[in-house]
């Protein structure tokens, strides 16, 4: 089978286009052009709307990926179940976890683990919003509506467990909107001590 060639030629210069100084002035000329008119320009003619950050602030869309947080059950505690699921999805591998075992007399011991470390370093992160996807528990979140705060210092965006539990979501709550049954309540679908599986 024969490969046809489609031969395209060149497109022809003037002698001004190739001298490419006429070229870099019309650029620059369109350029300072935009700048004057909107810098000093009447408002209505304005083709850029700045925002005088931080006094003005732009109201973020529904689903902007802000800043994480870690929800939490209704006793305070992390719905965190340190399963590494969110870390091990993670592509810029920001997040460091430590799980750990609840004490012997805790109804969840033997049934779930928590995060006695939870790291998320702010500065590596992507917000790519993989480690939401990934949590099975609905613990991660980044639903906050606001934007990495100004630092001059590496310390202030690593963001360990107490920070990012203390960190509410944009209705204002440390909860999260999708309800999770605990072994031990009644509407709990699984097993527990008490209702041993018996197939």
């Amino acid at each position: 089978m024969a490969v046809e060639v489609k031969v395209i030629k060149k497109p022809g210069r003037t002698v001004a286009e190739q001298a490419y100084l006429p070229e870099i002035a019309k650029g620059l000329g369109f350029a300072m052009g935009r700048f004057f008119k909107n810098t000093f320009g009447p408002q209505a003619k304005k083709e850029i709307d700045t925002v005088k950050y931080p006094e003005e602030k732009v109201e973020y869309p529904e689903r902007f990926r802000g800043i994480h947080r870690l929800t939490q059950r209704t006793d305070g505690s992390p719905r965190c179940v340190a399963c590494l699921c969110c870390s091990t999805a993670c592509p810029a591998q920001c997040i460091y976890i430590e799980p750990a075992e609840y004490e012997p007399d805790d109804p969840r011991y033997g049934y779930e683990r928590y995060p006695s470390v939870f790291v998320i370093d702010e500065l590596r992160c992507i917000f790519c919003g993989y480690c939401v996807e990934a949590c099975p528990c609905d613990a991660i979140r980044m639903d906050t509506g606001m934007h990495m705060p100004p630092s001059t210092r590496r310390d202030h965006f690593l963001y360990d467990k107490e920070t990012l539990l203390s960190i509410p979501g944009r209705h204002g709550t440390y909860l999260t909107d999708n309800p999770r049954h605990e072994p031990g309540d009644p509407t709990y679908p699984g097993i527990d001590r008490e209702h041993e599986d018996s197939t």
